[in-house]
């Protein structure tokens, strides 16, 4: 896919902006607070209607405005040229998409696919256990439903059960209930998790290899946190641990204590890897994700690097250039213009929150576009994962 025209009011410290996106590579210029991240966090916004930087709606909106509005107009490869509109405010977003709102998660999530490469990317590496598991989750969540929706019944259960042991877990009949119910969820994540980070890992080695020396191997394990394989091995687990948990008011064992382990060289990379090293694995990991959106959805994700291709040495950007499958939009950022051999790029200027683009640049080429996607029109309240 790509975005030909983006349109954002009130958007942070975006007043008004209207820029036409023109060929496969924009680059944003300017200095540092101006404006360039919040840009491409609006774009970002588009593929789980949340922002990258965690930020809740209402802080997307500026200081002393009611409310923010993002309009786009997108190349698709399914839907053709689709218009997306969204609304952020006190209450929340309302979202539409052609002629309907779209405002279900689980109808819209991974229908228009970006990947963000971010200089915070070395938390996925360095950070807690929880940046990993909400990366895996809304990368396995965009293109799975059924992923979604079992987490989200997980975390129901879960936050239920919680309730139950603050008060002292009284009510055995109530937890004995909440625990089959999150039992039955947890089962699904595990599997599917499994399942998904198998496949992503192969994604993660073919990606690293393209950047770094011959022989520096590299995976993704998955580390769950229970053993339980079945709903009723994990029902007892629950019971076992529930004397502990009413202590600590808290469930304790579970998907929600998941993690996902970096393997360099088959250690662990937190431990071994040099700073450079750490940020060919990050990248790798993004690539991977890129790479899995486009396999399940058959739909090229957008690539939008904020301000990490300048972290690269010039021989590490040549292999991140070459290491791009197909010909996927890329929106970047940065203080100073990319190198020439990164090829031909639109050039936006950002200062003060006002970004100006180059109009004469050469227009884009078009996507295969079938029919027009039919519009959507679902409920008012979403579950993120």
């Amino acid at each position: 896919m790509r975005f030909a025209q983006v349109t954002l009011q009130n958007f942070r410290n975006l007043p008004l902006v209207s820029v036409r996106l023109a060929g496969r590579h924009t680059f944003l210029v300017g200095a540092n607070g101006q404006g360039k991240t919040n840009f491409l966090e609006a774009l970002g916004y588009v593929t789980a209607l949340r922002s990258f930087r965690g930020a809740e709606p209402r802080a997307l909106v500026a200081l002393g405005q009611a409310q923010a509005g993002l309009g786009f107009t997108i190349e698709h490869e399914q839907f053709g040229e689709s218009k997306l509109a969204i609304t952020l405010g006190a209450d929340g977003r309302t979202v539409e998409w052609e002629q309907g709102k779209v405002t279900r998660l689980a109808d819209f999530i991974g229908k228009f696919p970006t990947v963000v490469f971010s200089s915070q990317d070395n938390q996925l590496l360095r950070g807690s256990p929880s940046v990993r598991r909400r990366w895996l989750d809304l990368t396995l969540a965009a293109m799975d439903g059924a992923y979604l929706a079992a987490l989200q019944g997980y975390t129901r259960a879960v936050a239920e059960r919680n309730i139950l042991l603050k008060h002292g877990g009284r009510d055995a009949a109530q937890m004995t209930a909440f625990e089959r119910e999150a039992a039955i969820h947890a089962v699904k994540l595990v599997a599917a998790r499994a399942a998904g980070v198998t496949e992503l890992s192969e994604r993660f080695r073919v990606a690293h290899a393209r950047l770094v020396p011959e022989g520096e191997s590299a995976a993704l394990v998955y580390a769950p946190d229970t053993a339980a394989a079945t709903v009723d091995e994990f029902v007892a687990q629950l019971a076992k641990c529930r004397p502990r948990d009413t202590l600590l008011k808290s469930t304790e064992r579970g998907p929600h204590r998941d993690d996902l382990e970096f393997l360099l060289r088959g250690r662990p990379a937190k431990n071994f890897a040099s700073e450079g090293q750490q940020r060919c694995l990050v990248i790798a990991l993004r690539l991977a994700q890129a790479a899995y959106f486009k396999r399940h959805s058959a739909i090229e994700p957008v690539l939008l690097c904020d301000d990490v291709l300048g972290e690269l040495d010039p021989e590490r950007r040549r292999k991140f250039w070459a290491s791009l499958d197909g010909q996927p939009q890329v929106v970047a950022t940065g203080t100073a213009l990319p190198d020439a051999e990164a090829g031909a790029w639109q050039v936006v200027s950002v200062r003060d929150g006002r970004i100006a683009a180059d109009e004469n640049e050469a227009p884009s080429s078009n996507l295969q576009a079938p029919e027009k996607h039919q519009s959507v029109e679902t409920p008012n309240e979403t579950n993120a994962p």
